[in-house]
């Protein structure tokens, strides 16, 4: 390239209608769904019934179009069976799980709370069976702590009178 020229000018001898150097034209235009997807006359039958009968209707009887004289057919609701409460709740010892939580046995007392509240939610759906097993793994629960906290308690008055005894 010559310095002296401007960059944006052509070169010499160059022909604008000339196009032998470029890239071939792109192919002309067609529609997608006719191209590449859709054979030649339309989809093929798809359900496996003779064409012109819909799906469900007997195979190699003609199709008789809806309601031809015969009595409609109703479809019937969906019927959802829902339990509700229990008309006699279980104990789910709730309060006795916090009290034993907080005043005798922290990880015990964490535990009977998570099966108390578990009770309290099975009672709340209906769930009898779950019920009387998560209220009874509380109440376990909740005694043992309560055990654990009471000897715990016992031991400790016992030492500290005798720390003081031994002092005088």
């Amino acid at each position: 390239m010559d310095p002296s020229k401007p960059a944006t000018a052509p070169p010499a001898g160059w022909n604008p209608s000339e196009k032998s150097g470029m890239d071939p034209q792109p192919p002309p235009y067609q529609d997608y769904n006719t191209a590449y997807n859709q054979p030649q006359g339309g989809y093929p039958n798809q359900t496996g019934y003779p064409q012109g009968q819909p799906y469900g209707a007997p195979y190699g009887q003609p199709y008789q179009g809806p309601y031809q004289g015969g009595p409609a057919v109703t479809v019937q609701p969906a019927v959802y069976v829902t339990t509700g409460p229990l008309a006699q709740p279980l104990p789910d010892y709730l309060g006795y799980s916090i009290f034993t939580m907080l005043c005798c046995c922290l990880p015990l007392g964490i535990a009977a709370l998570i099966y108390s509240i578990n009770t309290r939610d099975a009672n709340a759906i209906g769930n009898r069976q779950q019920a009387e097993r998560s209220s009874r793994m509380a109440r376990i629960l909740n005694n043992t702590a309560l055990g654990i906290g009471i000897v715990f308690i016992i031991v400790y008055i016992v030492l500290v009178v005798i720390s003081v005894t031994a002092v005088h």
